[in-house]
């Protein structure tokens, strides 16, 4: 299992962890298919996760998920989410108590192409600690 805070933006699926829903975002309609963005966290940092169909039914927040073979990459609107993809599986493992950070949200960091390496990526800038999409209640 990958921790969150370790997750670099990717084209293949790869990425196995778990973590708990903090927020779910409204459900919208993408061409026939509905999504919805929802804000997730575990012990070391958070990430928007992005549902496909059935999955904004069923996900709920305080919902503790594994993801197998997930992607971490830009979706259409060009925004950085976590997804299970078309190979990926989610899977309610609990609910209610896991320890959880807020921040760094890693959909809020700036990617870049590696010099050394132009399939990887590497952290250029922090956009933002928090998530834009679910800020803070403080």
């Amino acid at each position: 299992m990958i921790p969150l805070k370790d997750l670099v933006p990717a084209a293949q699926n790869n990425v196995n962890t778990q973590f708990i829903v903090l927020e779910k975002g409204m459900t919208t309609m993408e061409g026939q298919n509905k999504a919805c963005q929802s804000l997730v966290a575990d012990e070391t940092a958070a990430v928007h996760f992005q549902l496909w169909g059935a999955e904004c039914d069923v996900v709920e927040p305080s919902d503790i998920i594994r993801l197998t073979n997930g992607i971490f990459s830009y979706s259409r609107n060009n925004n950085l989410v976590l997804r299970a993809g078309k190979r990926g599986k989610i899977e309610k493992v609990g609910e209610f108590k896991m320890v959880f950070v807020e921040t760094p949200n890693m959909s809020e960091i700036h990617w870049v192409p590696d010099n050394t390496n132009s399939n990887k990526y590497v952290k250029e800038s922090v956009v933002s600690p928090y998530s834009r999409i679910f800020p803070p209640i403080h």
